[in-house]
């Protein structure tokens, strides 16, 4: 016979309270950030009306941008910022990928981690920082070596004519590739370290050898989560601003060579809020804003799109 001590009672309807207490609370910080969203999108919309209706459709096909005439026109922005996210994303992502299989297949795990701490350290660093680096580092070295070198040997494409400038898209695009992948690789990493032991073990015992093993295996397994690293690379280089800024160029023009500067949405906004001339320069400059907003709004929802569509279609292969 045990001398077990029953459990206190609760109150007839203390644990119904505290449920019901609980879902209201969590359900209004739920909705407090759709309304702070809401409420965001609305002001930059009536602080915007102004270019809107001034402009139009035209704000976005146009490239003129005078503050003294009063002309806006945000094509050049668009341009250099999606051109230079792209470019940099595709820099970057076989790097990312490659380092965070390097740590979790290939390199022993002390090694594997010492790099990972690396990797994370970098994404520490203050855009300020790698801005100061690119603007006294890079900037010079593209200047004096690898601009000329293209331009002596690959100048007739139209993608490297120009002057070598140093500052240019191509320095803003090498400043958003270096900023990104630390993101890109620890979320990569994650996701190959949940990766069951088993589908390993599984692909070695059919003979597999380690590559096979990584592209039949582990790559398909990690597939979604890797894009969705990618996508959220691609989501912090269309947004960065300070570092860009600084080694970009800053020149409203739209260019197919990579020598040539370049402008972006986040860059204008930076540079210019502080120092508008007119109401309608601020409006547009908010507008931009707005763009910016919907350009980044339209990224998340094609990703999502697309991760749902893999997920179906691996669901679908499984059965």
């Amino acid at each position: 016979m045990t001398n077990e001590t029953p459990s206190p009672a609760l109150p007839p309807n203390k644990g119904l309270n505290s449920d019901l207490l609980f879902k209201g609370v969590t359900a209004t910080l739920a909705f407090s950030i759709l309304l702070i969203m809401a409420v965001m999108v609305l002001e930059m919309v009536k602080e915007s009306l102004p270019a809107i209706k001034a402009f139009g459709w035209k704000f976005i096909g146009d490239s003129n941008w005078d503050p003294v005439q009063d002309a806006f026109g945000s094509l050049a922005y668009i341009w250099g910022s999606v051109i230079s996210s792209i470019l940099a994303l595709v820099l970057a992502t076989p790097l990312s990928v490659g380092t965070a299989l390097f740590i979790t297949e290939i390199a022993p795990k002390k090694f594997g981690g010492a790099v990972a701490a690396l990797v994370e350290l970098l994404a520490a660093i203050p855009s300020v920082i790698y801005g100061l680096w690119g603007i006294l580092v890079m900037a010079p070295w593209l200047q004096q070596t690898v601009q000329p070198f293209l331009i002596e040997r690959f100048g007739f494409l139209p993608f490297f004519q120009g002057a070598p400038y140093g500052v240019s898209m191509m320095a803003g695009v090498f400043i958003l590739m270096i900023m990104i992948v630390p993101i890109i690789t620890s979320i990569s990493k994650e996701v190959l370290l949940a990766v069951p032991q088993s589908q390993r073990e599984a692909a070695i015992a059919l003979g597999a050898t380690r590559w096979e093993m990584i592209r039949m295996s582990v790559l398909p397994y990690g597939r979604s989560g890797i894009l969705g690293a990618v996508i959220l690379g691609l989501g912090r280089a269309i947004g960065e601003t300070m570092a860009v800024t600084m080694v970009i160029g800053n020149t409203p023009q739209i260019s197919l060579s990579l020598l040539s500067p370049a402008y972006t949405m986040p860059s204008v906004i930076a540079n210019e809020f502080a120092e508008t001339t007119s109401t309608l320069h601020a409006s547009a400059l908010m507008e931009i804003g707005l763009l910016l907003l919907a350009i980044t709004l339209v990224i998340n929802v094609m990703a999502r799109l697309l991760l749902w569509g893999m997920t179906r279609q691996a669901a679908g292969g499984a059965k």
